[in-house]
């Protein structure tokens, strides 16, 4: 089961489509809302080198009739490695536990998650992660030959009239969709508000009720393709 929640299909709108929910805003800001930390692991070749020669990967569109695109296997980070990363997050968000949340039902989350995507196989899709399953959410580059505009990306609302709109998903919503009262929204319904770029063995942590994508995608083979490490935290 994965942690986020995809306003993953947009459609024209047609008349007596109801007006969509304004969201509160608050700007991304570096140091509350999201994190940039560089260098977080001490031998980030070694866990490339490690995903690269899996076999064990699930596939998605456009292999399968998936909603999820590229391919997925886990887990990415060995237990030392994913307790750098868990301590980088909690010395930065001042949170004195954080821990991988289990869905209703028992089912696993996609924490700690390698995912390989490449051009073509998916767009920008601006989405939050559900707050009742996590509270932080944080994305680790792993491809040193990406290029920077294939990093990540916080949207807010696109509004009629050139207004602009919210980013957050607040109580009592616990994502996007839920919200907004819908998955299907009118073309250009969010616009592009603060990037990050991709940099190799960066890792950013960011508040995952805020609305964000993968800015975009690269590649045509597993080696060239925009691979990440996902992790999702309650605290």
């Amino acid at each position: 089961m994965r942690a986020n929640y995809m306003v993953s299909r947009m459609r024209p709108p047609t008349p007596g489509t109801p007006v969509l929910p304004v969201l509160p805003y608050r700007k991304p800001t570096p140091g509350r809302d999201y994190w940039v930390l560089d260098n977080v692991l001490p031998d980030a070749d070694a866990v490339r080198a490690r995903c690269l020669a899996r076999n064990d990967w699930t596939e998605g569109y456009p292999h399968k009739p998936e909603s999820w695109p590229g391919l997925r296997t886990m887990p990415g980070l060995e237990a030392a490695e994913l307790a750098i990363i868990e301590k980088l997050v909690m010395k930065a968000t001042g949170a004195r536990k954080i821990w991988p949340e289990t869905a209703p039902g028992g089912a696993t989350l996609n924490h700690n998650c390698v995912q390989v995507v490449g051009e073509g196989e998916c767009e920008p899709r601006p989405h939050t992660d559900s707050r009742a399953l996590c509270r932080y959410a944080a994305v680790l580059y792993l491809n040193p030959n990406v290029p920077k505009d294939c990093g990540t990306s916080f949207y807010r609302q696109s509004l009629p009239g050139g207004m602009l709109g919210g980013n957050l998903v607040t109580a009592p919503h616990n994502n996007l969709v839920d919200a907004l009262g819908t998955r299907f929204v009118p073309p250009n319904s969010f616009t592009e508000d603060v990037r990050v770029p991709h940099r190799y063995n960066r890792l950013l942590l960011y508040n995952a009720n805020m609305i964000h994508t993968a800015t975009g995608y690269c590649g045509s083979t597993l080696e060239d393709k925009r691979m990440t490490a996902v992790f999702f935290w309650m605290a």
